[in-house]
């Protein structure tokens, strides 16, 4: 049987604080885009696991570009299905023009999510307008992004790690 008071000693204590850190946002995520009312308040908390993973430095790097991807491809996605749909064509050029803004605007970074969020919004098919649809995934995402800078800011001092488990001890 494990003895429970060994288990900080073998994770090792900043695996501890960076899995209870990224459990907080992620709740705390959650709790704040359902309070709002946001249909797919998951998003958010998504958002959040991704910024949980960065230092502070590191995650608002990442976040200013997260959402103007964010905001370039709603708008995007927003005018493409409300005046041509949601099919292959417009959405093709819908990718090809994100391309094309984000390199003019030089947010090639934002690419990645202007891309994802045009096709959330275009491909998945929801009873509300586009517009709506393309509102509710930025707030979304800026909640998300809002909830892990936050507290990254006011919990600082865990670096992730690729792995959870403490670097090996030097044997004797």
């Amino acid at each position: 049987m494990t003895d429970v008071s060994s288990i900080p000693r073998r994770l090792g204590r900043r695996a501890l604080a960076h899995s209870a850190r990224t459990a907080v946002a992620a709740v705390l995520s959650l709790v704040v885009a359902r309070a709002l009312g946001l249909p797919e308040a998951y998003w958010s908390t998504i958002t959040t696991l991704i910024i949980m993973q960065s230092t502070l430095g590191a995650a608002w790097t990442v976040s200013e570009q997260r959402l103007a991807g964010t905001a370039v491809g709603a708008v995007m996605a927003g005018l493409l299905t409300t005046y041509f749909g949601s099919n292959l064509m417009a959405f093709a050029l819908g990718v090809f023009a994100l391309g094309l803004t984000c390199a003019a605007l030089r947010l090639d970074d934002a690419y990645r999510l202007a891309s994802v969020t045009l096709a959330i919004v275009m491909l998945i098919a929801r009873p509300e307008k586009a517009w709506i649809v393309a509102a509710h995934r930025f707030v979304e995402v800026a909640v998300g992004i809002a909830v892990g800078l936050a507290l990254t800011a006011v919990w600082p001092g865990v670096e992730p790690t690729a792995s959870i488990a403490p670097p090996a001890s030097p044997s004797k």
